[in-house]
């Protein structure tokens, strides 16, 4: 899936698969598996979730709405609410429902840092609820569900926007993976992850 050659379209299908996914993985963590090691280096399960609540949930609809995430977000301990992966998942719905007129698919989105088209922030976002769905649900004991779609937006985002990512410490470098890996083994290298990372 390419950006020349996806549509708008393809996008929010994975976009959708992606919050289905990642609302499933949420409803599966343990409050004990908080404390616990995960595929992100210094961060444990807790500062994790917290983080992809803030921007795969709030910040997707934010993006979607052209307005600024609140500052407390990124600081708010999600996993310390009851109910907070049902929470996640209502919040989920909404930001997906957000991205469902087409117009909100048209000019740029101000990202803070840069502008970016709207459908490569709507895949950038997708990219992050799936990478950071895999990192928890490696994290807790979990298998993630990557359909052949997911994994070529991974990989195309990936690979695009590597160098960005990398310039402000979001991606590792890349991981060596044989070329017949699985499409998502391979994706999740490009970001710098170990595929195998709680495998077994």
């Amino acid at each position: 899936m390419s950006s020349e050659n996806s549509t708008n379209a393809d996008v929010y299908a994975v976009m959708k698969e992606c919050a289905e996914e990642a609302a499933r993985i949420a409803r599966g963590v343990r409050p004990e598996q908080l404390d616990g090691p995960t595929p992100c280096a210094d961060w444990d399960v807790r500062t994790l979730v917290n983080h992809w609540v803030a921007f795969t949930s709030h910040g997707l609809e934010h993006r979607a709405l052209r307005t600024p995430l609140p500052e407390e977000l990124p600081k708010r301990d999600f996993a310390a609410e009851p109910g907070w992966a049902d929470a996640y998942a209502a919040q989920l719905d909404r930001a997906v429902a957000a991205w469902a007129a087409p117009a909100v698919w048209e000019g740029d989105v101000d990202l803070g840092f840069l502008s970016m088209a709207a459908p490569e922030v709507a895949a950038v976002i997708a990219k992050e609820m799936a990478v950071h769905g895999w990192d928890v649900a490696r994290a807790t004991g979990q298998e993630y569900r990557a359909s052949a779609g997911v994994a070529a937006l991974v990989l195309r985002v990936a690979e695009d926007h590597g160098e960005m990512y990398r310039k402000y410490d979001g991606f590792a470098e890349a991981v060596s993976v044989p070329a017949d890996a699985p499409p998502f083994d391979r994706a999740l290298a490009a970001t710098g992850r170990d595929p195998q990372f709680g495998a077994g």
